[in-house]
């Protein structure tokens, strides 16, 4: 065997065939605690950067042995965030198209359970040549090489780094990037560290010693940030930022404060407001004009001149943990700030809902959402909102799973089928009316990881309909994650009861879109409209949506 030929590439050769050699790299870490809003720093300095015309992307690396979050609960961690090209992610790749032009793809996003899988399949196929294979140097530099494959072709490359310093599981990530700054030197490579800096209501004062020891966790892996952000509940006065600066060895200017804002798309500016994009194009020697934050100024301007206000009802079952709902949230945030409408979003637990009054708990709001979700629990009250929502002339959104229950309801309420269901609900309950069914009747249940249509797919709008005179054209692509699909058998009964199947997909074998035509506005959608919207182009189904809500659309 060529020892050579086979050997694993070093971290040079490695960076030299994976990266641009005119990238540079921005790595954002976190100490004290998690929670702190990394991925929305990370986001906003790609947004300054962008602004100042510069080709960015983003990368999130992320601690946990999961290979995706696909299989986890929204409940362990937030919502799945799924990217064009269909792989399913942490949400704050949602964050990062949100507030740049840069698109996610699987590439962006990659965890420890993929790392390790990749070097042990390397072993087994014998490419460390019978070598001891360990965390230094195969682990990092299978690391290393994950880093610089989505960084041809761009200026900067923002690196996100997740859980916390001093935690276990991100040693490798941490250890992988110091070897970077040493390889590529620091006018290439720059570190953000963001902590927290605690105000102690019972002695009235700021603490910045957890910075101070986040600091000091950094500098014993060999890391030494050159900017800090300071997340705090409240604006820090000029000493503490000073005493931080002189604590952790970090220049004045580069020392910059998050304290909570009342919406995270005014952070861009903040953070520009206090030289953060200047400081990373100065130290990395980045050429760039002057930010054009026009965009992003307009955006404020609308967040703070609101004409109006709504109340929109999200009903699901993981609402314990509002990241479950993320894009969804965020998407009819985004049809606010172009409608300047202060849009209020409620949280309704289904569960609850199945053994409450629909109307003493929706009657107060003014359009509801049915997101997307898994399983039976919490089904019946979803059911009951949507049947609110009909039978009220209640604005109504159904996404993914939300649609699957609304034809169901329809089934059982308007066509008669008392016994209509899913096979989502499983072999125990009634099969007579399969409404939505796996495509072939294809069995997937024994292994649940990779098996749902992902991604984006195209989509044919039917002509006449409501939702084709939303988007203003007649194909679309939207993004997809389900394994149900509408049953075709029950089309014309559908239809001829007024609910049109007004979106096919672009081989017209499953049903995309529905609507209720005697509506006021009634659609629901199998694929999630959410994930392709952004405050500077709202998705037009979400913006459709808001707009009726708040007093009439289309």
């Amino acid at each position: 065997m060529d020892e050579q030929s086979n050997h694993t590439p070093t971290p040079s050769t490695a960076q030299q065939q994976s990266s641009s050699p005119t990238c540079k790299y921005v790595f954002v870490t976190g100490g004290v605690v998690s929670s702190l809003g990394k991925g929305i720093v990370a986001a906003s300095a790609a947004a300054l950067l962008e602004a100042r015309g510069l080709r960015v992307t983003l990368i999130k690396a992320d601690p946990y042995i999961n290979v995706d979050p696909g299989t986890m609960s929204p409940q362990q961690h937030g919502e799945v965030y799924v990217t064009s090209d269909g792989a399913e992610t942490d949400l704050d790749l949602g964050h990062y198209e949100r507030f740049t032009s840069a698109k996610m793809r699987k590439e962006n996003s990659f965890s420890t359970g993929q790392i390790y899988d990749r070097v042990i399949n390397n072993e087994r196929r014998g490419d460390y040549l019978g070598g001891t294979v360990q965390v230094v140097p195969q682990i990092t530099d299978a690391i290393k090489d994950y880093i610089y494959r989505p960084s041809t072709d761009v200026d900067v490359s923002i690196v996100e780094i997740g859980g916390t310093v001093g935690d276990i599981e991100s040693l490798p990530f941490l250890e992988a990037v110091r070897q970077i700054r040493s390889q590529l030197g620091s006018r290439q490579v720059l570190f953000i560290h963001m902590t927290l800096v605690p105000y102690l209501h019972a002695a009235q004062e700021l603490k910045t010693k957890p910075t101070q020891h986040s600091v000091k966790n950094l500098r014993q892996i060999g890391i030494q940030p050159d900017i800090l952000i300071c997340r705090a509940e409240r604006e820090l006065p000029p000493r503490i930022l000073q005493k931080v600066s002189i604590t952790c060895d970090v220049r004045a200017e580069a020392v910059i404060q998050a304290q909570n804002m009342d919406s995270i798309y005014k952070l861009p500016l903040h953070l520009h407001s206090q030289g953060l994009d200047k400081v990373i194009v100065e130290s990395l020697k980045l050429g760039s004009r002057e930010p054009d934050l026009r965009g992003w100024q307009q955006i404020t301007s609308n967040l703070d001149a609101t004409t109006s206000e709504c109340e929109v009802a999200i009903v699901g079952k993981y609402v314990n943990v509002i990241d479950s709902y993320k894009s969804v949230s965020e998407a009819l945030i985004h049809a606010g700030i172009k409608h300047r409408t202060k849009v209020n979003i409620h949280y309704v637990d289904a569960e609850q809902l199945e053994i409450q009054d629909p109307a003493a708990v929706l009657g107060k709001f003014h359009g509801i959402v049915v997101p997307g979700g898994f399983g039976e629990r919490g089904i019946d009250g979803k059911i009951k909102a949507i049947t609110y929502c009909r039978t009220n002339n209640l604005p109504f959104f159904g996404i993914c799973y939300g649609m699957q229950l609304a034809v169901i309801e329809f089934a059982r309420s308007v066509l008669g089928l008392s016994h209509a269901n899913s096979a989502e609900f499983g072999e125990s309950n009634n099969q007579e009316h399969v409404i939505t069914h796996l495509p072939n009747q294809t069995n997937t249940a024994l292994n649940k990881g990779g098996t749902m249509r992902l991604g984006s797919l195209a989509c044919q709008l039917l002509d006449g309909s409501k939702v084709k005179r939303i988007y203003g054209k007649g194909v679309i692509n939207e993004r997809h994650r389900h394994r149900l699909v509408f049953n075709n058998a029950y089309r014309e009964q559908f239809r001829q009861q007024g609910m049109v199947c007004s979106g096919l997909t672009d081989d017209l074998e499953f049903v995309e879109v529905l609507e209720l035509q005697d509506h006021r506005w009634f659609i629901c959608c199998q694929y999630h409209p959410e994930l392709q919207s952004s405050p500077r182009l709202p998705h037009p189904l979400f913006s459709s949506f808001v707009e009726e809500v708040d007093g009439g659309g289309v």
